[in-house]
């Protein structure tokens, strides 16, 4: 005979089975939110930050990785060797790995990816590093030869980055689309101007270790909507989020982490030195005297960052505080106006892309400008503008000013390259470069990036505002993300849920 339950019974074992789906399947799943949609999914084809937040260590990956911290361990390279003047790097790879259309990952496609990227026609944003190998040689299957035309401290870090992934020859010229690599995961679905899913590949080497088997990554533009999100579980991640106003919301909740972390990012007004007055250092001196750099903190980021006077920032190798060399001084502004013949009021476009550092930034410099008689004519563009027809090599560079952050590490090279955005030609900076490049030992060569870094700032080669600090916010329970930013990126392979 059947026995009647009790109400309480019934709770009781219920509360004692397991819960349906969700929460089970939310231990091998995550959701991220991110600010920008990347372009395209080929890393070593184009500058936006956005390709290497979704692929690097993830869909592609380098012969070695950028860890938190900034230091450089093994990937797809087992161990490397530099010769005593640091120009030539020898690197034995990684056995038995494979690509994720089968293909087998060997020094030819080393050396395909690193010859490919320093092509008359390739539009990677280190095409100077690659171009700078004197030859890339491949002795055996296992083992890639670079050699420098000058000493690279940095090389191992450098081809960390997500420029020097490494591409399957035959799939490289979809990778834009169908992205073909050696890592954990590959492209699920992307739907345009929503979301991308990357699905676990179970063929990678250390699949045991992978602990998400899907990760959706949502693209959030408006800040408002970044934290509405967050607070209702939508995402359970947002790295560098635009949560500034909403921190102590966040705070005093148990159920997140909040992390505030440096970077290498510098944010700059970009000066564009091919066009007249600009090219008067007097000028662009005058531009960076009427910047207030504490109220463009305060407007632009919230108060979160530190200022900068050089494409430098504080924390990296021989830095110097520069930011007295071009101070706050309006009156001092008008009168290098006045020497350098401009009559007033000076009529300048500002190109702002999307992020609330650039278009709230750009307000706060319009007005500061305006005190001085420059007239700042803000155009609003989104980033495939900006990237077209401010930054790419090729031109047309159709700007005055503009504000935009440069988030990768030790590229003062740029600075060197004739086809660089803001059009500054110093012989002397190229020499004084080469000279560090040249120095292998650290004293020596932080004394010069010293020297550098205050030659720019007398040259005013930009509006240097400030190093941005980045905010993440992620579900209490969900470990392995990052608070420190040495480059933009999200290692998947290191998340997973408590």
């Amino acid at each position: 005979m059947l026995k009647k339950l009790s109400i309480a019974a019934v709770a009781a074992a219920f509360a004692m089975a397991p819960l349906p789906s969700l929460a089970q399947s939310k231990k091998d799943s995550v959701v991220m939110g991110m600010t920008l949609e990347p372009p395209g999914l080929d890393p070593t084809n184009a500058a936006a930050a956005a390709i290497a937040e979704v692929t690097l260590y993830n869909i592609y990956e380098t012969l070695t990785k950028i860890n938190e911290d900034g230091s450089v361990s093994p990937l797809l390279a087992e161990s490397w060797q530099a010769s005593p003047d640091l120009k030539t790097y020898t690197f034995k790879l990684r056995k038995g790995v494979k690509f994720h259309n089968g293909e087998p990952f060997d020094s030819a496609a080393v050396k395909f990816s690193y010859e490919r990227n320093a092509a008359p026609t390739s539009t990677n944003k280190d095409k100077s590093l690659y171009q700078a190998f004197e030859s890339v040689t491949a002795p055996d299957a296992e083992t890639i030869v670079v050699k420098l035309k000058y000493s690279e401290p940095n090389l191992p870090f450098l081809i960390g980055q997500a420029s020097g992934s490494i591409v399957e020859p035959k799939s490289a010229p979809t990778d834009v689309t169908q992205p073909v690599g050696t890592g954990p995961y590959t492209l699920g679905a992307w739907a345009k101007g929503s979301s991308i899913t990357l699905t676990k590949w179970p063929e990678y080497r250390n699949a045991a270790a992978i602990k998400l088997s899907k990760v959706t990554i949502r693209f959030i533009g408006d800040p408002a909507a970044q934290v509405a999100a967050l607070l209702s579980g939508d995402v359970d991640a947002f790295p560098r989020v635009a949560a500034a106003r909403s921190l102590a919301q966040f705070k005093a909740d148990p159920r997140f982490t909040v992390m505030v972390g440096g970077s290498k990012a510098k944010t700059i007004v970009g000066i564009n030195e091919r066009k007249k007055p600009l090219d008067d250092v007097r000028v662009r001196r005058a531009i960076l005297a009427a910047i207030d750099r504490k109220a463009m903190i305060d407007g632009a980021v919230d108060g979160f960052g530190t200022p900068i006077g050089s494409f430098y920032t504080p924390g990296s190798l021989g830095y110097v505080d520069t930011t007295g060399i071009n101070p706050y001084d309006p009156e001092k502004a008008k009168k290098l106006l006045a020497e350098a013949g401009v009559t007033t009021p000076l009529e300048l476009s500002l190109k702002l892309p999307p992020p609330p550092y650039a278009r709230q930034g750009g307000e706060i410099l319009a007005a500061q400008l305006a005190k001085i008689g420059i007239t700042a004519r803000i155009e609003n563009v989104e980033w495939a503008q900006w990237l077209s027809q401010v930054f790419a090599g090729n031109g047309p560079h159709n700007f005055d000013l503009t504000i935009v952050s440069h988030v990768e590490p030790f590229d003062l090279v740029k600075l060197t390259e004739p086809d660089y955005y803001l059009g500054y030609k110093s012989e002397a900076f190229n020499a004084l470069y080469q000279q560090i490049m040249s120095t292998p030992d650290e004293a020596g060569r932080a004394k010069l990036l010293g020297d550098a870094q205050r030659m720019l700032a007398t040259d005013a080669v930009a509006g240097f505002l400030f190093q941005p600090q980045w905010i993440t916010i992620s579900a209490k329970k969900l470990k392995g993300v990052w608070k420190e930013v040495p480059q933009f990126e999200n290692d998947f392979s290191a998340w997973s849920w408590e």
